[in-house]
Order: C-alpha cells, then sequence, then structure tokens
C-alpha cells in the first residue's frame, strides 16, 4: 500500500508563535475583541499578547458594506471616538422608503415606518475606512495585526480543544508543487481563539459542522449584497439622504431590496441585497440590482455620475433564529461569522463591535483566573443579557415574514414593529437552507435582462475590473468542487447553469465542447470572496477554501 505523503514530510515542519488570544479576521467584530482585550488589559496592569490575521492585502481590502452605522457599540468601545478622529462624518439627515414598480414609485410617509427602518442619530460611512480607522487605534493599543496572512486550517490540541491556526503556505503553484517563492505557514497557538471571518467563514463553518454548534438553532439563511460607489452630479447630492426601496424589479414572491445612500465628497453608495433563498435559477442578483439603477427615482441620481467602485458580499441573514452556539472549547465566534446582522434594520456593523467586546470580555475574565481552552460560557450568558440580544429579538421574526412575499411579509413585520414593538409571543422557524430553495428550470420562466448600456448599467467583467480584484494565477484553484461532473450532470441539466448567474463576477461559464457538451470553466482570478457559490449551489457541490494571503478584491472606500 502506498504512503501517503504528510504536508509536514513535503513542505518541512512550521514554525510556531505562542500568543494569548489570536483572533481570525480583521473586520469590525474582531478589532473590536482585540482592542477590548487590550483595554482590559490595561486597566488590569496585566500582560497581554493579542494577534490578528487578516486575509487580505490589508486591514479593510475586504470589507464591503452598505453602509448607515448605528454608533450606539462604538460608543461603548471608544468613547471618545469624535475626538480620535473616527471616520462617521456624514450623519443621516432623511430617510425615505419606497415601494417600487416598473415605473412608479409610492412613498411610504415616515409616520408609518417601524422604528428598524428610522435612521436618527445614526450615520453614513465606508465600513472599510472605519475598519481601517480600528486597525489603527488597536496597533496603538500594542496589537499586533498580519495582513495578507490567510488563516487555513484549526489546530487541536489531544483534548480536542482548539490551539489556534495555521496560515497557508504561500507559492505553492497550480501543480500543489513549491516554487521558488514558496514560504511554510505559520502556527499560532493560543489560550483563546476568536473567529471573525465574516459571513460563511471558511473555518467557522468547519468548526460549527465539528462542535454541531447549529444543532439546536434553525438553518442560516443568507443574502447577497451588491454595491457600487459612484461620484454624481452636485445637483443630485444630498448628504445624509438615505433611500431605502422594495419590489421591482423582484417579482412579490421574491425577498430583497435597495439602498442608496449620500456620503460626503458627491458620493453615493448604490446597492442591492438579494435573499439566496430565492427559487427560479434564471434569476441573477447581478443583473437585478442593473436593472434597478433604470428605475427613474433612482437614474436621476447615477445619470451622468461616474462609477468609481464596484464589490459583492453575502450577508448572514438568518437573525436570532439562527445563531449557533457560540462557544467551543478553546474559541468563540464572533460578528457576522456567527451571524449577529439584523436584517430588519440592514445594519450589522454595530452589532459585529459589540459581539467582539462581548466575547473579549468573557476571554479576559478567564485569562485573569489562569485558565485556557475551556468553553467562555460568560460569552453566549452575556450576549443573552444584552441590549444586542433583545434588538435582535425583536426582530427575530423579520426574514421568516418577508420570505412569505412582499404584501404578506410587509403587513406582518408593520404590525409586529410599528404596533407591538417587536413584543409578540409568536416566533416563527426558517425551514430551509437557501440551496434547497432552488426549482428546476422546467417549472421557472426565464428572464430576459437587457444589454447593459454602459452609462448607468454595466456588465460583470467591467465591474469586477473596478473591485481592483487580484490573486497569484499560478496557485491551486480556492473554488473547489467535490464532482468535477456535476455541474453539466446537475446543474446545468436540471437548473439551466445558475453558477454563471448567482455569482456577481464572472467566475463561473459553461462551455460548449467540439463535440456538443459543456463544461464548466472556472475563472478563480475574478472571485471576490462574497462566497454565494459556497451558499446557493444546488448540490453544495463548490467548496469555498482560502486563497493565498492578499489575494482577492481590494476595495477603496467600500
Amino acid at each position: 500500500m502506498a504512503h501517503e505523503i504528510s504536508e509536514e514530510e513535503q513542505y518541512g515542519s512550521r514554525e510556531s508563535m505562542e500568543y494569548d488570544v489570536v483572533i481570525v479576521g480583521g473586520g469590525p467584530a474582531g478589532l473590536s475583541a482585540a482592542i477590548r482585550l487590550k483595554q482590559l488589559a490595561q486597566d488590569n496592569g496585566f500582560e497581554l499578547n493579542v494577534c490578528v490575521l487578516e486575509k487580505g492585502s490589508e486591514i479593510g481590502a475586504h470589507i464591503l458594506s452598505g453602509a448607515v452605522m448605528d454608533p450606539r457599540a462604538l460608543y461603548e468601545l471608544i468613547p471618545d471616538w469624535e475626538v480620535k478622529g473616527a471616520p462617521l462624518n456624514v450623519r443621516v439627515t432623511e430617510d425615505r422608503f419606497l415601494f417600487l414598480t416598473e415605473k412608479g414609485a409610492a412613498r411610504t410617509p415616515n409616520w408609518a415606518l417601524p422604528d428598524n427602518f428610522k435612521n436618527h442619530d445614526n450615520y453614513v460611512v465606508s465600513l472599510g475606512n472605519v475598519t481601517r480607522w480600528l486597525g489603527q487605534q488597536a496597533e496603538e493599543l500594542g496589537v499586533e495585526i498580519f495582513p495578507g496572512f490567510a488563516a487555513t486550517e484549526v489546530l487541536r490540541n489531544d483534548d480536542g480543544s482548539v490551539k489556534g491556526v495555521a496560515t497557508g503556505n504561500m507559492g505553492i503553484g497550480k501543480d500543489g508543487k513549491p516554487t521558488a517563492s514558496f514560504q511554510r505557514g505559520m502556527e499560532l497557538h493560543a489560550k483563546y481563539t476568536l473567529f471573525a471571518e465574516g459571513a460563511r467563514g471558511h473555518l467557522g463553518r468547519q468548526l460549527i459542522a465539528d462542535f454541531h454548534l447549529d444543532q439546536h438553532a434553525d438553518p442560516q439563511v443568507y443574502g447577497i449584497g451588491i454595491k457600487e460607489l459612484w461620484e454624481i452630479d452636485p445637483a443630485q447630492h444630498k448628504p445624509g439622504l438615505i433611500i431605502h426601496t422594495a419590489g421591482w424589479p423582484l417579482d412579490t414572491h421574491t425577498y430583497g431590496g435597495s439602498f442608496l445612500y449620500h456620503l460626503d465628497n458627491n458620493q453615493v453608495a448604490v446597492g442591492f441585497v438579494v435573499g439566496l433563498g430565492y427559487t427560479n435559477p434564471y434569476l441573477s442578483p447581478f443583473e437585478e440590482f442593473q436593472r434597478y439603477k433604470t428605475h427613474p427615482k433612482i437614474r436621476k441620481f447615477l445619470e451622468g455620475g461616474k462609477r468609481v467602485s464596484y464589490g459583492a458580499r453575502a450577508i448572514t441573514a438568518g437573525g436570532l433564529m439562527s445563531l449557533p452556539k457560540l462557544v467551543f472549547p478553546g474559541g468563540a465566534l464572533v460578528g457576522d461569522e456567527a451571524g449577529f446582522l439584523n436584517a430588519s434594520r440592514i445594519k450589522g456593523s454595530h452589532a459585529a463591535i459589540k459581539s467582539g467586546m462581548l466575547a473579549a470580555e468573557a476571554a479576559f475574565g478567564a485569562l485573569l483566573d489562569g485558565r485556557h481552552s475551556d468553553e467562555l460560557a460568560v460569552y453566549p450568558a452575556a450576549f443573552k443579557q444584552s441590549w444586542l440580544h433583545s434588538e435582535l429579538n425583536r426582530a427575530r421574526n423579520f426574514k421568516q415574514w418577508m420570505s412569505k412575499g412582499l404584501y404578506l411579509g410587509t403587513l406582518m413585520v408593520g404590525i409586529e414593529q410599528k404596533l407591538f414593538k417587536g413584543n409578540v409571543p409568536w416566533t416563527l422557524h426558517h425551514q430551509h437552507r437557501d440551496h434547497e430553495m432552488l426549482k428546476p428550470a422546467s417549472q421557472c420562466t426565464p428572464i430576459a435582462y437587457p444589454r447593459p448600456d454602459g452609462k448607468v448599467t454595466f456588465d460583470r467583467l467591467s465591474s469586477v475590473f473596478l473591485s481592483n480584484t487580484n490573486h497569484e494565477e499560478n496557485q491551486p484553484p480556492h473554488l473547489t468542487l467535490k464532482d468535477p461532473a456535476a455541474p453539466v450532470s446537475v446543474n446545468l441539466r436540471t437548473y439551466a447553469g445558475p453558477e454563471g448567474r448567482f455569482c456577481p463576477a464572472g467566475v463561473y461559464e459553461f462551455v460548449k465542447n467540439d463535440d456538443g457538451s459543456h463544461r464548466l470553466v472556472i475563472n478563480a482570478q475574478n472571485c471576490v470572496h462574497c462566497k454565494t457559490c459556497d451558499i446557493k449551489d444546488p448540490t453544495q457541490n463548490i467548496v469555498w477554501v482560502t486563497p493565498e494571503g492578499g489575494g482577492g478584491p481590494n476595495y477603496s472606500n467600500m
């Protein structure tokens, strides 16, 4: 029997570094946890070594969000954030909520809007820039931040508890062999490891499966958010104006909606979210977004403007009912890794910051007691006593109602939120995972999307160009297939090849061979790390794994 060569035999042993706490992911949740740990250490005269691993080329490179930010958690983390120059510069001045038809729009009077759609005292921000600022605050406190290093493996102690993580090898060629630039990955060992990779994290999903963290939770559900940043005609610019819409171009059975946020410097963020539980395999979230921009109420802001950036990202939208168990021996899940986003408010950054703080406080208390590698039970207990739990509990039925259709969903959300302030005696549950929801193409109507005009609407490849996405081309593919035959034998045959439509970056395309058969081509170089394929593939055949560190989009001001 042939001896299977281990990675250690092939590449040599890895060096290791020891920390008190290792944090995987340099987004708002991870950085807030790092900051809180260092604050507590300072206050208690306690030496604490904390590091943050970030797979993006720099802090903020992979951050994409609307974003309107509720500063509540930031006030708790850094009370003097204004003095310290946090980039929350544009306070919300006006809320508009529109129900769109193809040519018309009906505005909901502000008195009729539930509180979750009101944004008084919130800020329109670039979450990428806020995250960069958080990174600076963390470094000033002594946190070690390693951008461009992707955590690819969870390490375990002999008792099964989490020991830390290993970073990926650099300089492995497509053939799996080391190139001239080969660099062995590192092991980072910790008393506790916090996972803050964002929605559908590569390591987080493994931990949820291995420790059965979701066995008492509803199935997690997701949306895909697609966003563009525009410079517009100053005459159309109203700093602090935010517009949300529901309805057209989606049909009334498909969950989704849009945002248009006016920042400073004549810029607007325009975006579209589609729930990934949609049923028609012919639907393309990217094309629906392009179509949305042609609506007269939206087009007027963009016409004559210039698109400057583009990106896409999956968001966890299941809310409180889909939250997994947050802790396991040796670590915890924070931020969108767990699913703290409040879909009813279209906000997650305040929840990410608060969850990071709660996990940090639990870990610090354990370290102060001389503990390590156990379950941080204080963290979920503190969450249940927090304002974040109260907020998510009030919104716990939002996505479930909205998945029942636009009209019934809107009515019931209005009743729950406006009349009862979310304090209702009933709880609805998610029944299905998003990948189970596609119907066979034979049962669905194809959707004819208009050609892009190059002024307001665009194609995928010109869009990806604006995301500054780049991967080292000579590396093993990070979009892997469990069964190479399934895309053609199942997805193309039964579902008309949905990969080519649900991906917002032109990664997947079916090509006809000379003999008339088809094959799937994967353009991994285009991948913006949105994770939609990993979530929506009906056979769960596509598995997104971490590419070489530093690869992917390089978002600016997103």
